[in-house]
């Protein structure tokens, strides 16, 4: 978290790049200790929806640092390490349950796929957020520039429906497995929610192919595709978890 701190308040050279890269490493590595419950009561993997935000966050940033090098924007950077140090506080708050596999040998992939599709659809939405910016600058003429001018509109487009379309294969793999090898599936609140993730996901790039649809009617549909898809497990996870302090598992909502 400290890392994240100097991350976030530097303002020039590259020690706060050093910072969020040394930061993403220790990120990652508490996310793996902490998931399979090294130092914590009880035994076996754990997981719960501030892991899941966590995992999530630490995807964020995986593609950030290597995104970085090409298009560097200061104002991402910061904002990224302040969501990476909350979840990780977050994560050490809300450390989750144990025993998050079911007895399907398909559960870890489907599980796995589907946090991957969770990371695609985040670095799509802050794709999103920022071209939006870009847009409302472009239209009063203040565009944001980037280190070497303005930042290009295009490109910015282009990046976030390539992370929403690698996003929509994932979970759409992830939803298959779900149904076909997953004993446990079940149309619970995760399951519905998903599935309207999905339907959104699909109407945003059939949308886009066939009408074209670009800048805030396509983004507009990301976020609440986004935000269907947190409800499903995170949303869910959080409910159970914190507001009800019930076992989230024995709810039906298991990993």
């Amino acid at each position: 978290m400290l890392a994240y701190a100097i991350a976030a308040r530097g303002v020039g050279g590259a020690w706060p790049y050093r910072a969020l890269t040394l930061a993403w490493v220790a990120h990652g590595t508490a996310f793996l200790t902490h998931l399979f419950g090294i130092g914590l009561a009880g035994d076996g993997a754990r997981f719960g929806f501030a892991p899941a935000l966590s995992a999530t966050a630490w995807l964020v940033l995986a593609v950030h640092a290597v995104e970085s090098r090409f298009l560097p924007v200061p104002a991402v950077r910061r904002l990224l390490s302040v969501l990476g140090g909350v979840s990780v506080l977050l994560a050490l708050l809300f450390p989750g349950e144990g025993a998050i596999h079911s007895g399907s040998p398909w559960a870890p992939l489907h599980w796995l796929l589907g946090l991957a599709s969770y990371g695609l659809f985040g670095a799509a939405v802050l794709h999103a957020a920022w071209l939006d910016r870009a847009e409302r600058a472009l239209r009063a003429r203040t565009l944001p520039a980037g280190p070497s001018g303005p930042l290009p509109l295009l490109m910015l487009e282009k990046l976030t429906f390539r992370f929403v379309a690698a996003g929509f294969v994932v979970l759409s793999i992830a939803v298959l497995l779900g149904v076909w090898f997953t004993p446990a599936w079940r149309w619970d609140h995760k399951t519905v929610f998903s599935m309207l993730g999905w339907l959104v996901f699909a109407g945003l790039l059939g949308g886009r192919q066939i009408f074209g649809w670009r800048g805030r009617r396509a983004t507009r549909w990301l976020y609440v595709g986004t935000g269907l898809l947190l409800l499903a497990y995170v949303g869910s996870r959080f409910v159970f978890e914190v507001l009800l302090h019930r076992s989230a598992t024995m709810a039906g909502l298991g990993s």
